[in-house]
């Protein structure tokens, strides 16, 4: 195991994981390449194609990883996963045409020497074993030559990957300046003008909405919307009667299964048979009590032929007491060796058990866990409930009732949402699986209720109705939208113009208190304060003060007009990076610009390559 572990770190072992056991594509879009592609095609790329199984196992193991990182699937955006895997296969292909095109290749001689030197492949002696090496292959169920292709294919991509990325220059020294910028800072004063305050300034003709209305009629859309009827099931809305005793023992040996405890205790008993027994038994238990031995009563006593054993009936086994067992391990429970049980009534008379050897795990008993049992008890009955209402509701709908009659029917709250929005979409059900089947062709063609979606901890059923697709505005439509972009503009430029005149009477710090609006001091901040907004932080940083003065900037923002006032910015002349670590920073910036021209790469081989998509295989992929 350490040889294969240690094999798996190393060039050919990580591809073989890549292409064998969680194979993923050049770009992290998984792949597959192995086995038949099937003849259905999802692309066409050059004189290459995409193949619909393909596609499907690589949309798969992607959902999986996903799924992994999300608690909740309903975040999942299926139409975005598709998209992704889709382009992931295509700048795959494209890669491999143009290694192939570029002769980037590697020969069977290279890959021969590599593998010679991988350790799992090494008789005792340190010398090449095709036997290992045949075994290697048989457990992976590969030839030699796929093997070989496979390493090829996946290192000619590596190849022309690296020569790409690798070209990408960031010089130490602009290394250094984007690390000085971090350590500058400066006291900030600031006032914002809200475009709101202006709004009531704003005068707005019918001409300006025609105008506007004409430049942007194919923007000025309507959102596509249904009407939602829905319902929603959660565990927590389960209510649940009281745990039975029978529960309770069912969560105690579920218990004890879980932790692998089984009962190693070996019993003896005295049985007391006949009209008397019940007198007799409490007779010799009184004994037992003053310190008599166990195995020397039962010799004399017991009725049953263990008797002459000293009662030894061997480990306990509960079968052997039929429907008697209940009772006598209630009786054994909690024992420790040398204890004794009370006489017992069961239906072979009278009995006393003890324990004489106990080679089990030592297992709490029922009743100190009662509170933990009856709590699970609880939870498994409510999940159990959960369950059969899910699919009774499930089989309603593909009954084709309506969601007002499930919902009676199963008395669960009916709700409803006007005007759900398929984009933008911030109602109280905004998840994109939710919003998916919402919108699906055929549940707003057929107004059926939707099968159970998953949300969270729960499950929700749809039924939309009054489908208004998008399509453009009539002018009447759009004004009141056209009405409030005109207005936030028209106030902004005037918050801006205010701001802007406010700025020109500022030189000094003393400037700043003799203005009719007040500032809001900030003291001493970087470009890593949280006190203003991504543009305003740039904005604070952008112009540099006389010596002894201030500088006033004001600026267009999110919420109106920004007018900051900096004083000289300063740089700390200690930098907190070592050598090192800037040296790792400009690695991080090379590659991240790196992947910047491996797409601008990618682009440029979309215009050499033809790309075909097959819309109708990725609809019904898709399940479209």
């Amino acid at each position: 195991m350490d040889k294969l572990r240690d094999f798996l770190k190393s060039w050919p072992g990580r591809i073989l994981l890549i292409l064998c056991l969680s194979p993923l594509a050049l770009l992290g879009v998984e792949s597959y390449f192995g086995g038949n592609v099937d003849p259905n095609q999802i692309a066409q790329v050059g004189e290459a194609s995409v193949g619909l199984s393909e596609y499907q196992t690589a949309v798969n193991s992607r959902r999986s990883e996903v799924l992994e990182q999300v608690e909740d699937a309903s975040l999942l955006n299926e139409d975005v996963l598709h998209e992704q895997v889709l382009k992931g296969l295509i700048d795959r292909t494209l890669l491999e045409q143009q290694a192939g095109k570029l002769g980037m290749t590697v020969s069977d001689d290279t890959i021969n020497r590599l593998l010679r030197q991988e350790e799992i492949f090494q008789d005792a002696e340190g010398n090449f074993s095709n036997d290992q090496f045949s075994n290697f292959l048989r457990q992976r169920g590969m030839t030699k030559n796929q093997l070989f292709a496979e390493f090829r294919n996946q290192l000619s991509l590596d190849q022309l990957n690296a020569s790409i990325v690798g070209t990408a220059v960031y010089p130490m020294q602009a290394v250094s300046q984007l690390i000085d910028l971090q350590l500058e800072s400066r006291n900030v004063w600031v006032h914002r003008f809200n475009w709101q305050d202006y709004a009531d300034k704003v005068k707005l003709s019918k001409a300006d909405i025609q105008s506007y209305y004409d430049a942007n009629k194919d923007t000025l859309k309507s959102a596509a919307m249904v009407d939602l009827a829905y319902i929603q099931l959660s565990p927590q809305t389960i209510k649940v009667d009281e745990v039975t005793t029978e529960e309770l023992q069912q969560q105690y040996e579920a218990y004890k299964q879980s932790i692998s405890a089984t009962d190693e205790r070996k019993v003896s008993q005295i049985l007391f048979t006949g009209k008397d027994a019940k007198t007799r038994a409490d007779k010799v238990k009184a004994r037992l009590n003053k310190g008599e031995a166990f195995a020397a009563l039962a010799k004399a006593e017991s009725d049953d032929p263990s008797g002459e054993t000293g009662g030894d009936i061997g480990r306990f086994n509960p079968s052997v007491f039929g429907s008697d067992a209940d009772t006598v391990q209630k009786a054994l429970e909690g024992l420790s060796v040398g204890d004794v049980t009370a006489p017992i009534k069961t239906s072979f008379g009278y009995q006393i058990f003890t324990v004489t050897e106990d080679n089990g795990k030592k297992v709490p008993s029922l009743d100190s866990m009662r509170e933990e049992l009856t709590a699970k008890a609880k939870e498994y009955k409510r999940q159990e409930i959960y369950a059969d209402k899910v699919t009774s509701i499930n089989d309603l709908a593909a009954d084709g009732f309506s969601i007002e009659d499930i919902a009676q029917q199963e008395n669960v709250s009916l709700k409803r949402i006007k005007d759900y929005r398929k984009v933008n979409n911030k109602s109280a059900l905004p998840q994109p699986a939710v919003v998916k089947q919402a919108f699906d062709e055929f549940t707003i063609q057929d107004q059926a209720v939707t099968s159970g979606v998953e949300v969270g901890n729960g499950t929700v059923w749809l039924q939309p109705s009054n489908y208004r697709p998008t399509k453009t505005l009539a002018l009447a439509n759009a004004t009141p939208r056209i009405t409030q972009i005109l207005r936030q503009q028209k106030a902004t430029a005037l918050a801006l113009k205010d701001a802007k005149a406010l700025a020109a009477g500022i030189k000094t710090l003393a400037d700043i208190s003799k203005q009719s609006v007040s500032f809001q001091a900030l003291g001493e901040i970087n470009r890593q304060t949280t006190q203003l907004t991504d543009k305003e932080r740039g904005l604070a940083f952008s112009q540099q003060a006389a010596d002894n003065g201030v500088v006033a900037i004001a600026s267009e923002t999110e919420m109106g007009a920004t007018l900051l006032v900096g004083d000289r910015i300063k740089t700390e002349q200690q930098s907190p990076l070592s050598d090192m670590q800037r040296a790792q920073t400009a690695s991080i910036i090379r590659d991240n610009l790196g992947q910047d021209q491996l797409q601008d790469y990618l682009d440029y081989l979309r215009m050499v390559y033809t790309v075909e998509i097959n819309e109708s295989n990725m609809a019904n992929a898709q399940g479209r």
